[in-house]
């Protein structure tokens, strides 16, 4: 639970940042952006990491302290990587230039997970795509939401 924490806040601070100053149209963004990522996270964190129980990779091959540091749960898939992709995923068809502003720190999200040690690199590319499919799905559920909602 505390890695789910962790990975989720610099994302609730764009989203306080996006709902405070962006109107309309950043309130449906930041609600968009946490509803992806807290799916990304349930699917990541409490469903396939307690399946899969891949070890870290090891120790050994990094040269650097940080190492120390990693979670002791499952390397698959990377949490991280999975919630910094659904919420810049699902911001950017409501609010594009705040989704291009989310990349670059999810990327770096990305890259920093296989570079400190704590994840291979399949274990974030299946991150990105937990988080691209939950933001797919979180479209596609506001969509419906909203057409009925204004159709009624």
């Amino acid at each position: 639970m505390e890695e789910s924490v962790e990975s989720s806040k610099l994302w609730c601070g764009a989203a306080a940042a996006m709902a405070s100053l962006g109107g309309w149209r950043g309130r449906k963004a930041a609600a968009a952006g946490l509803t992806a990522l807290t799916m990304a996270e349930l699917i990541s964190n409490g469903l396939c990491k307690q399946l899969a129980d891949r070890p870290r990779p090891p120790k050994e091959w990094f040269p650097h302290d940080e190492v120390d540091d990693r979670p002791d749960s499952s390397s698959f898939p990377s949490g991280h990587t999975a919630a910094a992709v659904a919420f810049t995923a699902a911001v950017t068809p409501t609010w594009p230039a705040a989704g291009a502003a989310c990349a670059v720190p999810a990327a770096v999200v990305a890259l920093e997970r296989v570079q400190s040690g704590a994840h291979y690199p399949s274990d974030v590319a299946t991150g990105a795509a937990i988080g691209l499919a939950s933001a797919w799905l979180t479209g596609c559920a506001l969509h419906l939401i909203t057409r009925d909602w204004l159709s009624a």
